[in-house]
């Protein structure tokens, strides 16, 4: 046990709903690793909500926004029947369907007709976060710093959070819409270090990789070359959509952009990981698409030169 420790009941078992999301169990399945993983080595128990189903996203939503709403309401008024007033999702996109169904219900207008859809008890007295959020706020980043065992100093990281974690402000109702500072606080906890990133909310192009691969290239590639301007060595992301098109896509981008980018995205949950000296496959690390062992080169030669 790290013997700076001083206030053990902070990491005391605290149990959480856990919705893992269709492309935690496909793509993005070192984000659900990874999560579930930290989130256990900090004393968080995620209990999974049985019998979920998917949230509906973009293409429920487009065709009745109600009926949508009802999809994830479902995954909340199961999550409620078992006991939960938290409900966790690592996926954007899967929160703004959750938080999504809680402003449906809190509609005078809308929610007899949710309730109908739904056909099961639900009072709306839930809460929907991202991993971050519970990370930066249940947790928070001196109780991060006084678990680290592995400190990631000498590493420069710049954290890219997209479009939804903090956007639009009445909805998310967490850190700031334009400049948010979460993710590069828990990065500083662990011993990065996080040069301002001018980009850290540009979108990345989100869905127009399948339709418009263009866009993609244009936006994303701006991002990495961005990340690259300030002296970054990895991107940290929080978000399924924004590390598939900034990681899988790099080969696009060099075609698009006559470049070479090389350069690791990272979950945040993974470079916490690494920090808390979680083993690097428990974290899914070996499954990005460009290599992210750097980190655990440089890691390991500090390491060395201490011993």
């Amino acid at each position: 046990m790290n013997p700076h420790i001083h206030n053990e009941e902070m990491f005391m078992n605290r149990r959480v709903a856990y919705y893992q999301g269709c492309s935690l169990e496909g793509l993005a399945h070192e984000f659900d690793t990874s999560t579930r993983e930290v989130c256990a080595a900090l004393g968080i128990e995620l209990v999974e909500i049985p019998d979920w189903n998917c949230c509906g996203s973009t293409p429920a939503h487009s065709l009745d926004p109600v009926l949508s709403a009802a999809l994830s309401a479902r995954n909340l008024a199961i999550a409620v029947r078992e006991g939960a007033d938290v409900v966790m999702t690592p996926c954007p996109g899967c929160l703004k369907s959750l938080k999504e169904s809680l402003e449906v219900y809190h509609n005078p207008h809308q929610r007899q007709k949710l309730l109908d859809i739904l056909g099961m008890p639900f009072d709306g007295e839930v809460k929907a976060v991202s991993v971050l959020q519970l990370l930066y706020e249940q947790v928070g980043p001196e109780a991060i710093r006084e678990r680290v065992v592995r400190p990631l100093s000498g590493h420069s990281l710049v954290p890219y959070y997209g479009c939804l974690l903090s956007r639009p402000a009445h909805f998310a109702r967490f850190d700031d819409p334009e400049n948010p500072v979460s993710m590069d606080r828990l990065m500083e906890a662990v011993g990065a270090s996080v040069p301002d990133f001018p980009y850290k909310t540009e979108c990345c192009g989100a869905t127009y990789g399948v339709t418009r691969n263009e866009i993609v290239g244009k936006l994303s590639g701006r991002i990495l070359d961005m990340a690259l301007g300030v002296g970054a060595e990895a991107v940290a992301v929080a978000c399924p959509l924004c590390q598939q098109n900034l990681d899988l896509r790099q080969g696009q981008l060099n075609r698009q952009w006559k470049r070479n980018f090389d350069i690791p995205v990272v979950y945040i949950t993974q470079i916490i990981g690494l920090a808390l000296g979680i083993d690097p496959k428990k974290l899914g690390l070996h499954k990005l698409f460009v290599d992210a062992g750097v980190l655990l080169e440089k890691r390991e030669s500090e390491n060395s030169r201490a011993v």
